[in-house]
């Protein structure tokens, strides 16, 4: 019988803003909290538009934000300059419009001022963690063989269907197929559409548990992946050894290893305020059954940190 994997294993609630309020948020956001109406802006003016000066801290900032190399600054400079002439402009029209005080937008810029002083904070009470010892990243991958020395690289052929296409008798006819061909043959003879597709994925690749499901299958054996609109019926080709040593993986060990280093330092700087704090849920349905979950400022803080502890060092891939 063929196997089921979740596509989710393999590999918001929005503000409903019209269409002018919605462009005109990031410019409002970075207008309000900096520019202060007509007030003087420090530093050196480089422009002026209608009347609003553009000075040296702001281009340097961009610089900054930018990560532009040296060498590359002089033509940078320009462009930038030229793109904060142009936000000036939208700015003075969307504040023309009272834009700013459009309810929606009022919100918007208040959850991203929230988010980005918690997150300074974070940064300033947590610090850069140092970076890890060598007997640390080698302890990583000695005790994770799977990512590294024994890792392996798991070649499939797979035929992609639309999902709207998998009916009882398609399901039947997959579900009754000894090989991929014969597979690819029903189909074409009953006129379902399909295309071919090669892939290669490693045990570093994947999570842990569908690594193992994968390698525990024999050579040949079908298997469905649903992946939203289309579902992917595949077969292993080859499963062969594909180690990597210490020296290669160490950059990418000591990347996730300051990742989950931040990550706890986050989680227990929120726990450590939770429990100083004396918190009410005004409705009790909202309270948490269990532990409570991170404070969204940590959320942002630890970015994609969850994915990557979950997936050990192939969440850095």
């Amino acid at each position: 019988m063929n196997h089921l994997l979740r596509a989710d294993t393999m590999n918001k609630r929005t503000f409903p803003f019209n269409k002018r309020a919605l462009g005109a948020v990031l410019i409002i956001a970075a207008a309000l909290a900096g520019c202060g109406g007509k007030e003087k802006k420090p530093g050196q003016a480089l422009a002026s538009v209608n009347g609003e000066e553009i000075t040296v801290l702001q281009l340097n900032e961009e610089l900054g934000r930018a990560n532009v190399p040296p060498a590359q600054q002089a033509a940078a400079s320009k462009q930038l300059l030229e793109s904060l002439i142009d936000r000036q402009l939208l700015l003075n029209e969307a504040m023309k419009e009272k834009l700013d005080r459009d309810p929606k937008i009022v919100q918007a810029v208040e959850r991203a001022k929230a988010l980005i002083v918690a997150q300074a904070y974070l940064q300033k009470k947590v610090g850069a963690p140092s970076k890890p010892p060598r007997a640390e990243v080698e302890d990583y991958f000695q005790k994770n063989p799977q990512f590294f020395s024994a890792r392996k690289q798991i070649n499939m052929n797979e035929l992609v269907l639309a999902t709207g296409d998998i009916n009882a008798e398609v399901k039947a006819a997959i579900d009754s197929a000894k090989s991929l061909e014969e597979a690819a043959g029903w189909l074409d003879a009953h006129h379902v559409r399909f295309s071919r597709a090669q892939v290669a994925r490693t045990t570093a690749d994947l999570p842990p548990e569908l690594s193992g499901k994968l390698l525990s299958m024999s050579k040949g054996q079908l298997f469905i992946i649903k992946e939203g609109e289309r579902s992917l019926l595949m077969a292993i080709a080859e499963i062969k050894d594909a180690p990597v040593s210490l020296e290669t993986a160490a950059p990418q060990i000591e990347q996730f290893l300051l990742n989950k280093k931040n990550k706890d330092s986050v989680d227990a700087e929120v726990k450590r305020l939770r429990t100083a704090a004396k918190i009410e849920y005004l409705n009790k349905n909202d309270a948490p059954a269990a532990a409570a979950a991170p404070a969204p400022a940590a959320s942002a803080a630890a970015s994609s940190a969850d994915d990557v502890n979950a997936r050990g060092v192939a969440g850095l891939k």
